[in-house]
């Protein structure tokens, strides 16, 4: 046998086992405490069904409020068919979407692979499993729906768009006039919708369709354009979203604690 075809042998490392000397475990760690703290405080949130609105503001995680019982919601309150079994809130009705779009997410992927399943821990360090199966077999082959949630989330975000239009009106409660005004909350969720926007619009799969869904580009030179302009926030992906993570659960905190009384909201304008 020739040298340039001889077998290689690979030594497969022990879980944990790795020749890095740096800290390779600081990484893995953050992501899994701060997904952690945002999972745990977004069910919260979600099961509460209360204190998501204050004024003009509506919470993003309530948000479209399509069942409910504040002035924000469209379809009045909760059906009277819903079962009294079946626990509610007008959060477990959206909050799905931008959810399964974060989680089948190409960079959330890789963060929490890594984070929650050690698969790897991180790179050239050895890992629990001794096979790989893809993402062709179940369950990861679930991941394949992040196309489709995409287009979901882009219309929750328009609405989260409309959401900020509407915390610039204020009602007068002594005379019940509407008149234009700015609020802190008013810049919280206008902050929000932006980095979510940077985060949704700067989707690896975006990328294809806005390319024009062709595995050429040269196919659809108009299509380059809007490809590339996509690229652009697609380059900064990771920092969208953890940014923008971090801005809609505040924007949650900021209209609860408001509605709370334990936070007064400073009105600008």
């Amino acid at each position: 046998m020739s040298i340039s075809s001889a077998p290689i042998q690979l030594t497969r490392r022990r879980f944990g086992e790795t020749m890095r000397r740096d800290r390779w475990w600081a990484q893995p760690l953050v992501v899994f405490l701060g997904l952690s703290t945002f999972l745990v405080y977004s069910s919260w949130a979600a099961f509460q069904g209360e204190h998501y609105t204050f004024g003009p503001y509506l919470s993003p995680f309530y948000s479209p409020e399509i069942f409910g019982a504040s002035s924000h919601s469209w379809f009045g309150p909760r059906p009277a068919a819903w079962p009294a079994w079946l626990p509610f809130s007008p959060a477990l009705l959206i909050l799905p979407i931008p959810g399964l779009f974060r989680l089948t997410c190409y960079y959330y992927r890789g963060a929490y692979y890594k984070a929650f399943w050690a698969d790897p821990p991180s790179c050239t360090v050895g890992e629990p499993r001794s096979i790989y199966r893809g993402e062709n077999s179940f369950p990861l082959v679930l991941q394949n729906v992040h196309r489709y949630m995409l287009f979901l989330s882009l219309g929750v975000l328009a609405i989260l768009a409309v959401d900020v239009w509407k915390a610039l009106w204020f009602t007068d409660p002594a005379t019940g006039a509407v008149s234009f005004g700015i609020g802190l909350g008013s810049i919280v969720l206008a902050v929000n919708t932006v980095l979510l926007s940077g985060y949704l619009l700067g989707c690896h799969s975006l990328r294809h369709v806005a390319g024009g869904c062709v595995d050429s580009l040269s196919r659809a030179p108009l299509g380059t354009t809007a490809y590339s302009c996509v690229s652009c926030l697609n380059r900064r992906h990771m920092a969208w979203a953890w940014t923008s993570l971090f801005s809609v659960g505040f924007s949650d905190l900021y209209v609860r604690l408001c509605s709370m009384g334990v936070w007064l909201d400073i009105r600008i304008v």
